[in-house]
């Protein structure tokens, strides 16, 4: 996983629009008997078997693989997936959340997230919002009807914003990871910025 501060983040977008996208179609299960944690390799695996036929060829009308949505992400580009509503459901394997970092998203959209799976996106440094149902739609209608539109993500102020028409909604996320996203903290890099204080607590 890939530690970045996060502050505002200003992308194209990758529209997956599933409902119920679960942890299986993120990263097929035969994947989880790897022992390595190389990026690439559970980059490469992310919604493998939609991405691919059963040679190993591209499915052309698959969204990731359109012209439009390919691109591997980076900086301001599809560095955000605009998600189907109960995104991550399913098993609760910590894959699927290293699958997403590992291809480069920074961000997932959705109306909904699985519990589990919101947890292990926060813990592999990918945010996840949650919008109205409504707003989820209209990001999906823009992103369709232009590629190249962008969404700002703004993780000070905990708001979404579709930038071509100017639409916002705020996010909720619980304080300690917000914290620990903005300082590119993991929960060891915490108690190490704090050990000044635990040491002086532990003197008296």
């Amino acid at each position: 996983m890939a530690k970045q501060k996060f502050n505002i983040i200003e992308s194209t977008c990758i529209p997956v629009e599933i409902d119920n996208c679960n942890t299986d179609l993120i990263i097929p299960a035969r994947y989880l008997a790897s022992t390595t944690r190389d990026p690439k390799f559970f980059g490469d695996a992310f919604m493998h078997d939609l991405r691919y036929d059963s040679e190993g060829n591209p499915v052309k009308d698959f969204v990731m693989n359109q012209p439009q949505y390919s691109e591997a992400p980076r900086e301001g580009v599809h560095e955000i997936i605009i998600g189907g509503q109960n995104w991550g459901s399913g098993s609760s394997r910590e894959h699927a959340a290293w699958a997403i970092s590992g291809y480069g998203v920074r961000v997932v959209i959705s109306s909904s997230f699985a519990d589990i799976h919101r947890n292990n996106l926060l813990n592999c440094f990918v945010l996840p919002v949650v919008v109205s149902r409504e707003f989820q739609q209209e990001l999906f209608a823009t992103v369709k009807a232009d590629p190249s539109a962008k969404v700002r993500v703004d993780v000070p102020n905990q708001t979404v914003t579709n930038l071509s028409t100017g639409h916002s909604e705020t996010f909720p996320i619980n304080s300690y990871k917000k914290y620990c996203l903005e300082n590119a903290f993991d929960d060891i890099d915490f108690l190490l910025s704090n050990t000044d204080k635990i040491e002086a607590f532990e003197k008296h």
